[in-house]
């Protein structure tokens, strides 16, 4: 079978930045919903018409992957705010009570910064700004259940913490 949406892809790959260094790979492979909120349009554009044995290599520019990165969204908020055993690289899904009120509440922000008094935090994402290359292998692909459909995802997402539109 080839791929065409709605369809389920069983996919491993490597991905890296431009320098050629790895910054995730799974060997093993892991399925994704190819038509719903899984994998980015750029990568499901890429395996309309694989199937399984075809390796895909991509070069993806911030564009087409996870946006550029956004100075509007590193946000400054109080150090009382957050729990006390904070460390740089933690998430928080959306600010807790006190910080800026017009921040959107539907990010995924990242501890940047530490300071007595304030905390900075970053909502892109992390590979935000990123050229990036990507390496995919096809190991199968079946039809989507009318479950995965109904949810636009197998339940895995490929890097996906709050893409921007």
């Amino acid at each position: 079978m080839k791929i065409a949406p709605p369809c389920v892809a069983s996919l491993s790959w490597t991905l890296k930045d431009t320098l050629g260094d790895v910054l995730d790979a799974s060997d093993e492979p892991v399925e994704f919903l190819v038509g719903g909120r899984d994998l980015l349009a750029s990568i499901e554009q890429a395996l309309v018409g694989r199937g399984p044995g075809d390796r895909v290599e991509l070069h993806l520019e911030p564009k087409d992957a996870f946006g550029d990165f956004d100075d509007q969204l590193i946000y400054l908020e109080p150090r009382s705010a957050f729990p006390a055993e904070l460390e740089v690289g933690m998430a928080f899904e959306g600010l807790p009570p006190g910080c800026t009120p017009d921040a959107p509440r539907d990010r995924l922000y990242f501890v940047s910064e530490i300071y007595p008094e304030h905390v900075v935090l970053d909502a892109n994402h992390p590979l935000a700004g990123m050229a990036l290359r990507l390496t995919l292998r096809v190991h199968d692909v079946r039809e989507a259940t009318v479950d995965e459909v109904g949810r636009g995802s197998t339940g895995t997402g490929f890097f996906q913490v709050h893409l921007r539109d």
